[in-house]
């Protein structure tokens, strides 16, 4: 058990009497600010295929996804049951219906007991919050907001095409339904300073939230951003900035909230910066490390939650 943060692995651990394992799938959803629904061209950084492996490849049906998905993981780490991620694109924006064919065909799988479904705060009306009610009365269920950072200005910037305030209408929407709730943010936003980022975790901080993300900022090949860098550099963290930021984000953030995960994961020949050179296990043991040396721990200078 991690001594400094309430980590997802951790979490598994405490609430499920097996192994179990997430399994990311790519249902072939679209995003509203690629289709025009309220943008076009995509949030400036974002590449599926940099991060989602099931998006490198020729679209496959998401049972062959989900059933080579547990054969690897009970293979490689001995997994005994698993939660399908709905992970690519925004996976609540399409008509209820097909979200229920998709979600039900993810659950006729006896060894799966969970869904995580990843999405945006403004892409989930009411009757697909009343679809996903339904679902968490029967599995474990986790929706997954996309926020990144409470500024305005920088996911103005970035084409995030969303707003904090819609986060926080779809925050008080999924709640009063007692789902649980995964919150994405993004350390190291052009633009944005460390003061920033600290409001964003303060802000997140009372919200009191079930779980979260926290990845780098890289810059990716084929988007908006790296050919923006190509004419002018955009300035990423390097590592040494990076996990002082994680562990002063994570010195905000209540000692109940799950960290799912700490840095960015994604494929190195996606990248064109920043190129750390270590592993995701080396980056992790520096965090403790930082840790250790501050004598801290996650949550020790959360503000005080929102009443």
């Amino acid at each position: 058990m991690n001594p400094y943060y309430r980590s997802y692995s951790r979490y598994l651990k405490e609430t499920f009497p097996y192994k179990v394992y997430k399994v990311a799938i790519d249902a072939g959803f679209s995003c509203p600010n690629i289709d025009g629904t309220v943008a076009t061209g995509g949030c400036s950084y974002c590449d599926n295929k940099s991060f989602s492996p099931n998006s490198r490849t020729v679209p496959r049906p998401i049972r062959e996804q989900i059933l080579s998905g547990m054969e690897f993981y009970h293979r490689r780490f001995g997994a005994e049951k698993f939660i399908v991620y709905f992970q690519a694109f925004t996976n609540t924006h399409g008509p209820v219906g097909q979200l229920k064919r998709l979600y039900d065909e993810a659950l006729t799988f006896p060894d799966v007991v969970g869904l995580s479904i990843g999405t945006r705060p403004d892409c989930v009306p009411e009757p697909v919050l009343d679809l996903l009610s339904d679902y968490h009365c029967r599995t474990q269920l986790w929706i997954e907001y996309g926020l990144q950072s409470i500024h305005d200005v920088t996911m103005a910037s970035l084409n995030r095409a969303h707003t904090y305030d819609q986060f926080l209408d779809a925050v008080g929407r999924t709640r009063r339904r007692g789902l649980r709730i995964f919150t994405h943010v993004i350390l190291g936003l052009p633009g944005e300073t460390p003061a920033m980022m600290m409001q964003t975790a303060d802000e997140v901080a009372r919200l009191n939230l079930d779980g979260i993300k926290i990845h780098h900022l890289y810059i990716s090949k084929n988007t908006a951003l790296a050919k923006l860098h190509q004419h002018q550099p955009i300035k990423t963290l390097p590592l040494e900035e990076y996990i002082p930021l994680a562990c002063d984000f994570l010195e905000r953030i209540p000692s109940a909230v799950v960290i799912e995960r700490l840095m960015g994961e994604l494929n190195e020949d996606y990248v064109v910066a920043p190129r750390w050179g270590k592993t995701k296990s080396e980056i992790l043991r520096l965090i403790d490390l930082e840790f250790e040396r501050r004598g801290s721990r996650q949550g020790i200078h959360r503000l005080s939650p929102v009443a």
